[in-house]
């Protein structure tokens, strides 16, 4: 049988591509060698969210007296915790197979390989289309350290049936390894964060790593930055060197590997295809790749954002590709979140980049202590920054509880060019978190 669409990945890119083409009328295969949804659904994004809400609840009970509600000996399951963040899981991974039925997308089990243009080969049979599109995603980095072999991964954090230890060394300072570290801490675990950059979370602006450094030294987690790791040893000895390259040794129950994801792509092709590759499938702006009929999406897609949202907007711009639409969503404009508690989120430019590049620029900066709704929550102390050029905002970032519901209102503000003022003389609602955003335009 012959389709208009194939689709190798059935994470966020891929059913979201699949579900937009077969709506819009186009036949519609999707390959998955593992479950629907991808590691975002399955060893991602949903897994951690649900264990770090379970650890959020969890420390809030401990400081429940803070708030007049008393209680004795208050604990936690982790086998409950599991099962909870399983059923998260499994109800939404049915939800996306459910709407795949509805929209009648053949799904397919297994390895899928493209063997030529427009054909693609899966568990011994041959299946025919006229646009193939890669959402293969990733899966985690392990740089070739000695003794990375003795590390876990995220995979193995948010797994079924994982139970933490005592203590955990976590390589890598970036929102995976923070959003584990401050999770885990919650429930207990003695956490050590070591990070090769001077900072933590070293691709975002300068002020929010350095924020969720001040935190996270108040709930005890010991952050090394700087420091370049040399040995892991069987026993959860890691040997690195600190910023002024002294030996330095920590010993933990369990060592965790954070250090990035890499695109998924090793049997995804044919070598014979032709497909150029560079840490991941080249592609241009678009999506496109050096051959006609194939796209690529999502993580698997070289120096890509990896991120399960820019994977669906990819998916959904293909398709209206392929059906000779302008692209739907605006891929200038991408908000990231990071689920610490509290959240951290930002979008468009960085005081680093508009430094780097040159340009000129106001900051407006408003703190959670003046804030009304972050003093009832007890919030840690964050802000909402604002970055203004010529009156236009051209980022935000955002440290304080809900922030990744907040970012999308300055998602909307940097991607519309909106002045400062327009954004200003929107009532916001009060007390809230949001009038932060307003007092900073303000």
């Amino acid at each position: 049988m012959r389709y208009d669409v194939m689709i190798i990945g059935g994470g966020p890119g891929g059913y979201t591509a699949a579900n937009k083409a077969a709506a819009n009328g186009l036949s519609v295969v999707l390959f998955e060698k593992r479950e629907i949804g991808g590691t975002c659904l399955n060893r991602g994004c949903i897994p951690m969210k649900a264990l770090i809400e379970a650890s959020r609840l969890y420390r809030n009970g401990k400081n429940g007296e803070l708030f007049g509600i008393l209680g004795e000996n208050i604990s936690f399951d982790y086998e409950k915790v599991d099962g909870r963040k399983s059923f998260v899981v499994t109800k939404l991974r049915e939800g996306v197979e459910k709407s795949l039925r509805s929209n009648k997308v053949e799904v397919v089990k297994g390895e899928a390989k493209i063997i030529q243009s427009g054909k693609i080969l899966c568990e011994g049979n041959v299946y025919e289309g006229d646009h193939i599109i890669i959402a293969a995603g990733s899966i985690p980095a392990v740089p070739p350290i000695e003794g990375s072999e003795y590390c876990i991964t995220s995979d193995d954090v948010l797994k079924d049936g994982y139970r933490p230890a005592e203590s955990l060394i976590i390589i890598g300072g970036g929102v995976i390894g923070c959003e584990i570290a401050d999770a885990l801490n919650g429930f207990g675990v003695k956490i050590t964060i070591i990070e090769m950059a001077e900072r933590l979370l070293p691709t975002l602006d300068k002020d929010l790593g350095q924020r969720l450094g001040m935190f996270f030294k108040k709930k005890g987690i010991d952050v090394f930055c700087s420091a370049s790791v040399k040995k892991i040893s069987e026993d959860g000895t890691v040997i690195y060197a600190d910023k002024k390259g002294n030996e330095v040794s920590c010993n933990a129950a369990q060592v965790l590997m954070a250090t990035g994801r890499k695109a998924a792509i090793a049997n995804v092709f044919e070598e014979n295809v032709g497909l150029n590759v560079n840490r991941g499938i080249l592609s241009d702006k678009e999506g496109r790749t050096n051959i006609p009929g194939i796209y690529v999406i999502g993580d698997a897609r070289s120096f890509n954002i990896q991120l399960a949202h820019v994977a669906q907007a990819q998916g959904e711009n293909v398709i209206d590709l392929i059906l000779g639409k302008e692209p739907s969503n605006d891929m200038n404009c991408i908000p990231s979140a990071v689920y610490t508690d509290p959240e951290i989120a930002s979008v468009g430019m960085s005081e680093e980049q508009l430094k780097e590049k040159g340009i000129e620029y106001k900051t407006k900066k408003v703190l959670t202590g003046a804030n009304g709704r972050c003093l009832i929550e007890n919030s840690e102390s964050g802000f909402v920054k604002i970055l203004i050029c010529e009156d236009t905002i051209v980022g935000g970032q955002i440290v304080a509880p809900h922030a990744s519901e907040l970012i999308g209102e300055l998602s909307v503000a940097v991607s519309r060019k909106m002045k400062v003022a327009e954004l200003g003389s929107v009532i916001h609602p009060h007390p809230s978190i949001s009038e932060m955003i307003w007092d900073a335009c303000k």
